[in-house]
């Protein structure tokens, strides 16, 4: 009777000759599909078309795109291709205001995560924005100590901060041996370093004072360690620097070395007149002569460092609204153009080298933001402009933008960086 009942519950076992193929592999879980009923190289060849700027946002679409836009061989192909020029503004303390990136091809905005906030500290200026790879560095600066005395009096910072863009980061690094601001530097990137001289404390609320120092650095990137050169032949500061000769040569060039006061009371600054160039191979320096002609007045205008399409160095410098460029063979500033728009009643120019041309940048119209901080202060408001000049066809065209900022950007004061991405 057991028998009877268990019958029918238990199918025979199957031999070999009659058994069906193996059932097909399981589908790829959804999760890591990147776009449905496409291969997901041809999906990744898609999405590294859309521009650095909009990542951020479509990093919330699904776990697959984040994934496949955080991943170290999706940004390398980036970098690889240089498909994206990216501004980065820092409008103030990066610790309290928030950076933004701007990509001047698709003309769109991205806002970066704040800097870590050391609480005893504040005001930080004057520091370097350095791009390395798909990483910026954030190298030293003037700030205010609350641990200080007297507590009015700015001090200079060594620490290092490094953006990591892959992954939306922030993280410390090693410090610098000696704390500086408003400094020289230069990336090598062959073996992976960044070399800075010069510098002081020298803070933006006090327009001639601080200190200056002579001391050089050299930072491993790979090793996250800092290694003290020979120092400059003289104190200064409020200096940039670049490579030159494949790499050979460390030039630095601009800047103030002491101060003197008019009547006594008004601190001066008695600005270089020359230039000194390092050899990096055997890290001794000599001086290369002036660089402003026979009865010429020295220019004090910012300097800003480019590379042209060949890699070559780019040396600017905007005075007012007159731009000169810096000739390395002849050693002079030569007078290049004139800026086609001043800026508004107020407002100042900002200035960076993007893919080989000049990109000067001021608000548009200096009244939005009046209005704004009166009424509005919490929307975005105000235009900004980009005159950009190009030197190959000595041609100037102009590009305006809404700003993405709540309140009016300090162009003067505002730390500017140039990233390919």
């Amino acid at each position: 009777m057991n028998s009877d009942e268990n019958s029918g519950d238990i199918p025979p076992l199957s031999t070999t000759e009659d058994s069906s193929p193996p059932p097909p592999p399981p589908p790829s879980p959804p999760s890591s599909v990147l776009i449905p009923n496409l291969p997901n190289e041809v999906s990744r060849t898609i999405l590294s078309m859309i521009p650095y700027a909009h990542h951020a946002r479509l990093k919330s679409i699904s776990k697959s795109w984040k994934s496949a836009l955080s991943s170290k061989s999706f940004l390398n192909n980036l970098l690889l291709h240089n498909r994206n020029s990216v501004i980065c503004i820092f409008p103030q303390d990066p610790s309290i205001s928030t950076p933004y990136l701007f990509d001047v091809n698709a003309v769109a905005w991205c806002p970066l995560p704040p800097m870590p906030c050391n609480p005893h500290v504040y005001g930080l200026c004057n520091f370097a924005a350095v791009p390395f790879g798909s990483h910026v560095y954030i190298i030293g600066g003037s700030v205010f100590d609350t641990r200080s005395f007297p507590i009015n009096r700015p001090s200079s910072s060594s620490l290092v901060f490094r953006f990591n863009f892959r992954d939306f980061s922030w993280e410390n690094r090693a410090s610098m041996i000696s704390p500086r601001g408003s400094f020289a530097y230069a990336v090598i990137s062959n073996p992976g370093e960044i070399v800075v001289a010069g510098g002081g404390s020298r803070h933006l609320v006090f327009g001639a004072a601080g200190s200056r120092i002579r001391a050089v650095e050299r930072y491993d990137v790979e090793e996250d360690r800092w290694e003290e050169m020979d120092p400059l032949p003289c104190f200064r500061a409020g200096c940039v620097g670049f490579v030159e000769r494949g790499e050979r040569e460390f030039r630095v060039v601009g800047g103030y070395s002491g101060s003197m006061t008019v009547s006594g009371v008004f601190p001066v600054d008695e600005y270089c007149r020359d230039a000194v160039v390092m050899g990096l191979e055997d890290g001794l320096w000599r001086e290369v002569g002036d660089v402003w002609g026979d009865g010429e007045n020295v220019r004090a205008g910012k300097i800003v460092v480019g590379d042209d399409d060949c890699g070559s160095p780019l040396v600017f410098m905007l005075d007012v609204n007159e731009i000169f460029r810096y000739e390395m063979s002849s050693n002079r500033w030569v007078y290049e153009t004139c800026v086609p728009k001043r800026p508004p009643r107020g407002s100042a120019f900002g200035v960076v080298v993007v893919a080989g041309e000049l990109y000067v940048l001021t608000h548009l119209y200096d009244d939005d933001f009046t209005e704004s901080r009166r009424s509005r202060s919490y929307k975005k408001t105000g235009t900004m402009c980009f005159q950009i000049y190009n030197p190959k066809r000595k041609a100037w065209r102009t590009m305006v933008t809404k700003s993405p900022f709540t309140r009016r950007v300090d162009i003067t004061s505002a730390v500017l960086s140039t990233i390919g991405l």
